[in-house]
């Protein structure tokens, strides 16, 4: 279970960084996950000791995926890339688009963190479908090469709609590589590379954390928060929700545009998902939005 001492593994797999918390590794104990190392369970229990409602944002972003893909297979979208997709914990899109529509979407899983394109393999050899369902070891910020990484499984017809899922990623600062000579974050000129590279009629789905519009008291706790992490794992980047909305380009927001986490389309919610009772919405301190390509 979270949060005994613990590993997953008697060994990590070469290449694993265990002197820095892995943003992913993190992400997955705040969602009561077991994929992650001393070292990400420590710095997790600092974060939530700085700001203990922390897990409940993460569980309400989480469910807030499983909405999107409910919403947008309703509307008729079989294929997904999933870019940043983390570890399998509280269910992963296809698992949900399957209850939907069972044997009829197909989803890519795109990460940069090998531990969790190993956990998304392995779940999808237990409760997968290798006709419709890929894990890739890929980056962000390679849009064109991720993309013909997705290409390449065979599962999606990237000619045809795709819904890009880019899910509490985008805070986590994208650096430009040292091989292409850039700087500062990429992150928002990768969205506008997959927004190009998307069919006609494809849709984008965004959550990112902001520090605009939350409440007083949680302006400080993502003061601290985000120094914790540029100090001791992956830096972060707070948006403000103009910032954020930039990045949907000239797609079309669908109702209800850009929000709150908890208030977008909860009439998707399904019994027995963590109903995250927030005193007001703000309190998610994550917005987000889906668009539609023309």
């Amino acid at each position: 279970m979270a949060g005994e001492d613990r590993e997953p593994d008697d060994y990590p797999p070469p290449g694993i960084d265990l002197e820095r918390p892995s943003v992913a590794r993190v992400y997955d104990y705040y969602l009561d996950g077991d994929a992650s190392w001393t070292v990400d369970r420590d710095f997790g229990d600092a974060v939530l000791g700085e700001f203990p409602e922390l897990r409940q944002i993460a569980k309400a972003n989480r469910v807030f995926l499983h909405r999107v893909v409910r919403h947008l297979v309703g509307k008729g979208v079989t294929q997904f890339v999933d870019i940043g997709s983390g570890l399998p914990t509280m269910r992963h899109a296809h698992e949900v688009a399957d209850e939907v529509r069972p044997g009829e979407t197909r989803v890519v899983y795109a990460d940069y963190d090998p531990i969790a394109v190993a956990h998304s393999q392995d779940l999808l050899e237990q409760r997968g479908d290798p006709r419709r369902h890929a894990a890739i070891h890929a980056d962000l910020r390679s849009p064109d090469r991720l993309w013909e990484q997705a290409a390449k499984t065979g599962v999606l017809d990237l000619d045809k709609p795709t819904a890009i899922l880019l899910i509490a990623v985008l805070h986590v600062q994208q650096p430009a590589s040292a091989r292409s000579g850039g700087t500062g974050d990429v992150g928002p000129a990768a969205v506008a590379r997959y927004r190009e590279l998307a069919a006609s009629g494809s849709y984008l789905a965004i959550s990112h954390v902001t520090d605009e519009g939350v409440p007083a008291a949680y302006r400080d706790r993502l003061a601290r928060l985000k120094r914790m992490y540029d100090e001791r794992s992956s830096p972060v980047v707070w948006r403000t929700q103009r910032e954020i909305q930039e990045f949907f380009g000239d797609f079309d927001l669908i109702p209800p545009g850009l929000t709150w986490t908890p208030q977008w389309h909860p009439e998707e919610q399904r019994p027995g998902e963590p109903d995250i009772g927030f005193g007001d919405p703000s309190e998610s301190v994550i917005v987000a939005g889906v668009a539609k390509k023309r």
